[in-house]
């Protein structure tokens, strides 16, 4: 268990942080921008845990959404800091565990990435929003739900899996092929780099 949560704060890994980070910004502006059914907020936050480990994309993704709550006055990403930092830490343990290898693996990753946001986030929705995630789908998803005299818990369940699996398994997607481009010498350089140089 230990060796899956290890973290080497080498240069390589401190410098890949505000990169991750700066890649979540876009990410998440991009899909805000152009009101994108998908959040697109966590490809700096899976980079940074493939490579560096669950704490490290556990701290990018948590950072993440502070610093662009702060910037931007989105207070509703400031609440979801938690539901990314599960989903770094998630996708981190994956990585170590041999589940970025292949593509087919990588959707299992995803999957684990995107069942980690639904259960930190549903909770959430309820506490501040009454069910909903201010995504188009998921909450036409939750008001059908709703009609259907369904329990808000299941609503909001199912609004969150509606949205965050798909995106998730985009994002791994992107992620895989971004990993799998980089140059050997690159990834060798950081913790997790042992699984990432199988990726050919």
């Amino acid at each position: 268990m230990g060796k899956l949560f290890k973290t080497n704060f080498t240069t390589p890994v401190i410098v890949l942080i505000p990169a991750c980070i700066g890649i979540n910004y876009l990410g998440k502006l991009f899909a805000a921008v152009l009101k994108l059914p998908l959040w697109l907020d966590c490809i700096g936050t899976c980079i940074g845990a493939i490579l560096g480990g669950p704490v490290i994309g556990g701290i990018c993704g948590a950072a993440n959404n502070l610093i662009y709550g702060f910037t931007t006055g989105d207070n509703i990403t400031l609440v979801y800091a938690l539901t990314s930092f599960f989903i770094g830490i998630a996708v981190g343990v994956m990585a170590r565990l041999g589940y970025m290898k292949t593509l087919p693996k990588a959707m299992l990753t995803a999957c684990a990435g995107g069942f980690a946001a639904v259960l930190v986030s549903t909770p959430l929705n309820i506490i501040f929003w009454g069910g909903t995630t201010g995504n188009v789908w998921g909450d036409a998803v939750f008001a059908a739900t709703q009609a259907a005299k369904m329990p808000v818990f299941l609503g909001s369940l199912l609004d969150e899996i509606v949205v965050d699996v798909p995106d998730k398994i985009i994002t791994l997607a992107i992620v895989y092929f971004i990993i799998k481009g980089l140059p050997k010498k690159l990834t060798a350089l950081y913790d997790a780099g042992s699984d990432i140089q199988s990726l050919d």
